[in-house]
């Protein structure tokens, strides 16, 4: 007789051999019910995405390939929209615009948070204000603050020529030249965006042990030193994933050149979605207007997809 035999008590039922430890049906209905239930509650999100950012975009890409002006049928076109598109001479000038406004929005967007969040962090009074002070514009609309610029850069009554007449110097034509028009753009986008940059980095200046910057100290390292060992290193991550965002960001721009310049003078200022613009509310092209748009998706997701590659591989 075996000691399971002499074990059990009289009268319980023989085990079933075949049969596995456990509720197994009983926790796998649970289970099912569980996952059932979360994407229940996930339906409304996944409902809003598939209505407003994944059918656009599909009716966009479709868009691109048809002949649409919304007074007569769309009829198939293939790649003739795409055809108008490279033989438009302002095609190119658009994306030289574009791709320089994100190159300066980067020098001035990029690292200019990054210092003011430093400094914040090392304020030891007053930090509430100062932070009050640097997220201020964010709260403004973008309209008003293109329009208030617009003033500033006004070379009659304008604020920054008449503090350069009151010093005796002749103030450029800021949004009237050429030269100037592009940079005077990003130096407003750049202070427009400047608070939720510099707010994010400061939320992550917050998180280094301050270990390091002791031990730093205690090894003899300045400012530059303390900065370049300790502090970039440990926000990297939040550095690169910035530093993608205004990328995407900036190649968007619209808002400054439809407001204060209208593209000129002589189309410096005229970006991809400027030209976008054009095309579909002004010459009432929404097809190639939608070629243009699928242009530039596909130029962000291969460059986002080419950053998080190399990122990852340095990581690693």
């Amino acid at each position: 007789m075996s000691s399971s035999t002499l074990l059990r008590p009289a009268g319980a039922p023989a085990p079933d051999a075949t049969r596995r430890p456990g509720r197994a049906p009983g926790r796998l209905r649970r289970r099912i019910v569980e996952n059932l239930t979360a994407y229940g509650f996930l339906c409304a999100a996944l409902l809003c995405f598939a209505l407003f950012s994944w059918y656009p975009i599909v009716r966009g890409v479709l868009l691109a390939f048809q002949q649409v002006n919304f007074i007569t049928d769309p009829v198939w076109v293939g790649w003739d929209n795409f055809e108008l598109l490279f033989a438009d001479p302002l095609f190119w000038d658009a994306w030289r615009n574009t791709l320089l406004f994100t190159g300066l929005a980067l020098v001035f967007g990029f690292f200019v948070p990054f210092l003011i969040a430093v400094l914040l962090n090392e304020l030891r009074h007053a930090k509430g204000y100062f932070r009050l002070v640097v997220y201020l514009p964010v709260m403004l609309p973008p309209v008003v603050a293109a329009l208030l610029w617009k003033w500033f850069y006004d070379p009659g009554p304008g604020l920054f020529n008449s503090l350069l007449r009151a010093v005796g110097i002749d103030g450029p034509h800021w949004l009237d030249d050429s030269s100037t028009s592009l940079l005077s753009l990003v130096l407003v986008a750049t202070w427009s965006n400047l608070g939720s940059a510099t707010l994010i980095y400061l939320a992550a200046l917050q998180t280094i042990p301050g270990e390091l910057y002791e031990a730093a100290e205690l090894d003899g390292a300045n400012v530059v030193q303390r900065m370049r060992h300790v502090t970039i290193p440990q926000t990297r991550f939040v550095l690169l994933v910035l530093l993608l965002l205004q990328v995407v960001a900036t190649m968007q721009i619209f808002t400054e050149p439809y407001i204060m310049t209208g593209g000129g003078p002589d189309d410096s200022t005229v970006t991809v979605l400027l030209l976008l613009y054009r095309y579909a509310f002004v010459y009432n092209d929404f097809g190639t207007a939608s070629a243009l748009s699928t242009l530039l998706l596909l130029v962000l997701s291969v460059f986002s997809f080419a950053y998080l590659r190399v990122t990852r591989k340095a990581e690693a």
